[in-house]
């Protein structure tokens, strides 16, 4: 009799030692998760002032950085500024209700990484083919989706893509012409 008093006991122990084994993994496992937590958005552009510029652009944040990629149509051949403006509104035939670019740090107009200051919209020029194809791959760690941070966080606003060049000195437009398409930085 002790010694199946003895088994038991064991086996007991075995089993409830398993147990929680296997919880510590899970949480390590959970940790681990929210570490490497991705933020993924995809957003559309759609044509302004007559235009026939449409897009698309995917934006991931991982690990502090955001990305995104940028696929256009219809533009002329050429360079064309992309901006991030202050507002998340596409709703005029002009683009104007996006308002001006997005500035939070209250910085000159400029190439993105100057000493002089830049906007955090100022993504700066992407280059059209002969087929009106363009596109752009652009990181910083200056942005974040869905964050407290009102000086990072680019949600609630939008991307502009202008019909001109951004010549990165005139304030505080870089005087890239009109607005050519609009999409909302929205989740």
């Amino acid at each position: 009799m002790k010694i199946l008093y003895l088994i038991v006991l064991v086996t007991l122990l075995a089993v409830s030692g398993c147990k929680k084994e296997k919880k510590e993994h899970t949480d390590i496992k959970k940790e681990t998760s929210a570490e490497n937590s991705v933020k993924k958005l995809e957003i559309n552009l759609v044509a302004k002032n007559e235009s026939d510029v449409s897009g698309s652009i995917i934006f991931i944040e991982e690990e502090g950085m955001v990305s995104m990629e940028a696929s256009l149509t219809g533009l002329s051949e050429g360079e064309h500024a992309i901006h991030i403006h202050e507002k998340s509104d596409c709703s005029s035939p002009d683009g104007k209700s996006a308002g001006g670019h997005w500035n939070p740090t209250k910085q000159p107009h400029g190439k993105w990484g100057a000493k002089e200051g830049f906007h955090k919209g100022d993504i700066g020029n992407i280059k059209a083919d002969s087929e009106g194809n363009a596109s752009i791959i652009f990181a910083t760690n200056d942005w974040c989706i869905g964050c407290d941070d009102k000086k990072k966080n680019i949600i609630g606003r939008a991307i502009i893509v202008h019909q001109g060049v951004d010549d990165f000195t005139t304030q505080p437009t870089g005087a890239a012409g009109s607005r050519v398409s609009c999409g909302g930085i929205i989740q």
